[in-house]
């Protein structure tokens, strides 16, 4: 199925809940969890470092350097089970991808609040490619202004595409659930520029 918009006002955003076809989708989810060298990346929230609720590897190629919450991550190399996917994209999407953000998600406790992939290294208008394994989340983004909501299901093998005005208009969030869920990791490909 190809990318289908959604309907936000302000945002070039799509979704295609079946990227990935479920026997590929299942082992990069296995490879993915037991290969790639998890941390958990320190946060800045209010002026105090607190852990953050997830799992994470900062992943790209050289001079991909890459701050946010008052933390400068230097890039893990790229490992190979990641080179297709990563080809995939910039072919369907057109955009060079030097790095990705891996989140690693072990249960319904594991979140991420609100916040904007706006960066200045990201650029003015950052495409954010978002190749989501495992559990299905529930994934929400909120207009700054308008307060505008919309929550999505983002189940395994899917790709959610934001680009254009999305990071300045809306923060998103994946929040935490009683219900009891399985390992998620996301995937969140991008372009950094240098300065």
């Amino acid at each position: 199925m190809p990318l289908q918009p959604l309907p936000l006002v302000d945002a070039e955003i799509a979704l295609d809940p079946a990227w990935l076809e479920a026997t590929g989708a299942d082992r990069l989810l296995l490879e993915l969890r037991d290969r790639v060298p998890w941390e958990a990346h320190r946060i800045r929230l209010f002026g105090r470092e607190h852990a953050s609720p997830r799992l994470s590897c900062w992943i790209g190629d050289p001079g991909t350097a890459y701050r946010y919450s008052g933390t400068l991550f230097e890039p893990r190399p790229w490992p190979a089970l990641l080179r297709p996917l990563r080809d995939r994209l910039q072919n369907e999407t057109g955009v060079g991808f030097n790095s990705v953000l891996a989140n690693l998600y072990r249960d319904g406790h594991d979140c991420m609040g609100w916040h904007s992939d706006d960066e200045p290294e990201l650029g003015a208008s950052p495409v954010i490619a978002s190749v989501s394994l495992g559990a299905a989340r529930r994934f929400v983004l909120k207009h700054r202004q308008t307060q505008q909501k919309l929550a999505i299901a983002l189940p395994h093998g899917s790709l959610l595409l934001m680009a254009g005005a999305t990071q300045r208009h809306y923060r998103h969030a994946l929040p935490r659930t009683t219900r009891p869920v399985g390992p998620r990791i996301n995937l969140t490909f991008r372009q950094i520029h240098p300065a």
